[in-house]
């Protein structure tokens, strides 16, 4: 692993010694648990018919919380910036006080400073459900970044982690999540995961583990964040509700990449490919498919929305009654918008899945797209599928940001673990999670969660909180204009609706993979904070 370092380094790091006090100054990292050191035993005759493994030597979360601070420094255009890296774990009891699990959490927090008040506190995560927050902890705002070659395949290790130029740290302290089940967050006792792999269960996890943390770090007092990407923002929608009945007033909301409503998301509902359509446009527009194409993406983007929530909109809800007239010219149209032809929409009955605008629009060319970003470009092993192998997007980043988190959790953060940090649950957690919700108000549990609901009574209910959704144009997996859809479908009182605001980049999924959208990103979070929490 490549780390980089500033010119200065040392002389930044001599400054907040001296302004730190001795207990906050770098020390050698903290000696491994004993059995961490401890040579392997030596083989006997007949381990391996051993059936049942020696509890002693199973690997386990602790019961007992546990933390490692370090202090570290990072440049910034505002001179030094001193802060302490505590990487550690948050108990979760039930109602009786018994220990259910263990939430791992990286956490970097600045010392307030003199003369004002205390420092916002963001808490963010990812989503999946499944996965842990290793993407948006190495890779948006922290104070490390991973760099890609986005939205080109990453190249091989070693890879560059770094100081992050664009690091919201200056305003903002940051608490990254592990949801039960990924990075090194488990159950405890008799407690089965399956109990937190559900809508509800999560968001019930993650305000017990962020209470736990305001509590732990006597921290009630400071303005409140959350930051959730893709799952992450159901996760936000619903737990900002949860916290404001807990006392927990949150100054704002930051969705990245958003899902809110999934119930318009099932199949047989048109409303799914309404929403899709300004999407399949931006990436037709990137790989110069439109016809015509225009020089601006954005008035583009306004035209197919209105198309899309119109005459789209209308001729879908038509059904099998559409004539052959009407099916023809809307097929024309979309397929200036899209780079498809008139007969593969036809086919599709004007409604094309994801999966299979990937593989088509550049089939003769032999690429496939991104699912996260549609910019990237991917080879399958034939041209005559339905739908692509894999998703080149999320293959050309996944091995540098794991090897960069699992690289900063012992060099960085000295946070050795027998555990095995999970940078996702994988499909076990997906198969087994429970989707079913009870929206405030509502005495009947959901089958398909509209999280919107949550977040409508939350920003009611609480009338000085903000929300902030910040979407990529190429995205494939959350297109923007279904978050629009599902975020201007909350009924605000008009009062309150200037406390919504919308961001849009030229990126995919994850934003911040692009350099450029990352400073635009940045610049537009500051000013969020500004009103959300002003100085």
């Amino acid at each position: 692993m490549r780390i980089l370092s500033l010119a200065p380094a040392f002389l930044l790091a001599a400054l907040c010694l001296e302004a730190a006090p001795a207990a906050d100054r770098p020390s050698a990292p903290p000696p491994p648990d004993a059995n961490e050191l401890a040579p392997a035993p030596e083989a006997k005759a007949g381990d391996l018919k051993r059936e049942r493994a020696d509890p002693s030597e199973v690997a386990s979360a602790p019961v007992k919380e546990r933390r490692t601070a370090t202090s570290h420094t990072l440049a910034t255009a505002a001179g030094a910036l001193c802060y302490e890296a505590t990487a550690g774990t948050l108990t979760l009891r039930d109602g009786q006080g018994r220990p259910t699990a263990s939430m791992f959490y990286v956490a970097y927090v600045v010392e307030p400073e003199a003369g004002r008040g205390p420092r916002p506190v963001t808490f963010l995560y990812n989503g999946g459900p499944g996965s842990s927050s290793m993407w948006l902890h190495m890779g948006s705002i922290g104070p490390l970044r991973v760099r890609t070659d986005s939205p080109e395949a990453t190249h091989n290790p070693p890879y560059t982690v770094g100081p992050n130029e664009q690091s919201l740290l200056g305003r903002t302290d940051l608490v990254f999540l592990d949801a039960i089940g990924t990075g090194y967050s488990r159950v405890l006792g008799k407690s089965k995961p399956e109990a937190f792999w559900g809508v509800d269960a999560d968001i019930d996890a993650f305000a017990q583990g962020i209470t736990r943390y305001l509590t732990v770090n006597r921290r009630w007092n400071s303005p409140k964040f959350l930051f959730g990407e893709s799952y992450g923002t159901t996760r936000s929608a619903g737990l900002a509700y949860a916290l404001h009945k807990r006392g927990v007033q949150l100054n704002g909301v930051i969705l990245l990449s958003s899902i809110l409503n999934y119930g318009v998301r099932n199949p047989g509902y048109d409303r799914t490919f309404v929403g899709l359509l300004p999407t399949y446009a931006a990436a037709a527009w990137y790989h110069h498919k439109s016809n015509p194409r225009p020089d601006q993406l954005e008035p583009l983007l306004a035209e197919v929305r209105a198309y899309a929530s119109g005459p789209y909109l209308l001729a879908l809800d038509k059904g099998q009654d559409i004539t052959a007239q009407e099916e023809d010219s809307v097929a024309q149209k979309l397929s200036g918008y899209t780079g498809l032809s008139v007969t593969f929409l036809k086919e599709n009955r004007l409604r094309v899945e994801p999966g299979r605008f990937r593989k088509e629009l550049l089939r003769a060319e032999h690429r496939i797209l991104g699912r996260y970003d549609a910019r990237v470009v991917g080879i399958d092993p034939d041209d005559a599928g339905e739908e692509p192998e894999y998703d080149p997007a999320s293959a050309g980043i996944s091995g540098a940001f794991v090897g960069a988190l699992q690289a900063t959790l012992v060099d960085e953060l000295h946070f050795p673990s027998d555990l095995a940090y999970l940078p996702s649950g994988g499909e076990a957690i997906f198969k087994a999670w429970d989707w079913h919700h009870r929206a405030p108000g509502d005495p009947y549990r959901e089958v398909a969660p509209d999280v919107a609901r949550d977040l409508s009574s939350a920003m009611r209910e609480n009338p000085h909180l903000k929300v902030l959704s910040l979407n990529g144009w190429y995205d494939l997996a959350t297109p923007f204009y279904e978050t629009e859809y599902d975020l201007k479908h909350m009924h605000l009182d008009p009062s309150l609706r200037q406390n919504l605001r919308f961001a849009y980049y030229p990126s995919g999924h994850m934003v911040y993979l692009n350099p450029e959208a990352l400073k635009q990103l940045i610049s537009d979070l500051e000013r969020f904070y500004g009103e959300a929490a002003p100085r």
